[in-house]
């Protein structure tokens, strides 16, 4: 069996843009969606991501959760995934019949607000939104806290694997 780095892994993202202040976020979600892969031991999952405004993510906030605001990312699974115990693993997909994991859609205005406002760099704090909007996807949640703490954990751990620092460590810590 091969190891895990040398596991071969298809990671497909379907990037659209609105908004053209997004800079290489095609390659910030193919990087995101390989690592998250990788750690999960996944063999292959396609991601559609919409690159957006903040009025855009209100609108889409509006109509699928009822909320007329602005938010920094947005998840729709293709399939429920969810654990069935709070802490648990969800029902990760099995390939090949579930390689369309679904559809997120991050807001620039948000991200780059919160990044500035929580002195990250830019970059880091998209690629961790964009590993917590693939996440959910799959299932995992924040709805709890056996549940917010298995996400976060995973959160982590990839990034780490991306050179992104723990995005919940508090600065000057």
């Amino acid at each position: 069996m091969p190891h895990q780095a040398e596991a071969q892994v298809d990671a497909c993202i379907d990037v659209s843009l609105e908004d053209d202040r997004w800079i290489d976020l095609e390659g910030r979600a193919h990087a995101a969606l390989l690592a998250v892969l990788t750690h999960l031991d996944l063999d292959e999952g396609e991601v559609s991501v919409l690159g957006c405004d903040d009025a855009r993510i209100a609108t889409l906030n509006a109509e699928f959760r009822g909320k007329p605001t602005s938010t920094n990312v947005l998840s729709w699974p293709s399939e429920e995934r969810a654990a069935d115990t709070p802490g648990a693993m969800p029902h990760l997909p099995t390939a090949p019949h579930e390689v369309e994991w679904g559809d997120i859609a991050i807001a620039y205005d948000t991200c780059a607000a919160e990044a500035q406002a929580q002195s990250k760099p830019f970059d880091a704090h998209v690629t961790h939104l964009l590993v917590h909007g693939i996440l959910h996807l799959l299932g995992f949640d924040h709805e709890n806290d056996a549940d917010a703490q298995l996400m976060e954990r995973l959160e982590v751990e990839i990034l780490d694997t991306l050179g992104v620092p723990d995005p919940y460590q508090e600065s000057g810590a």
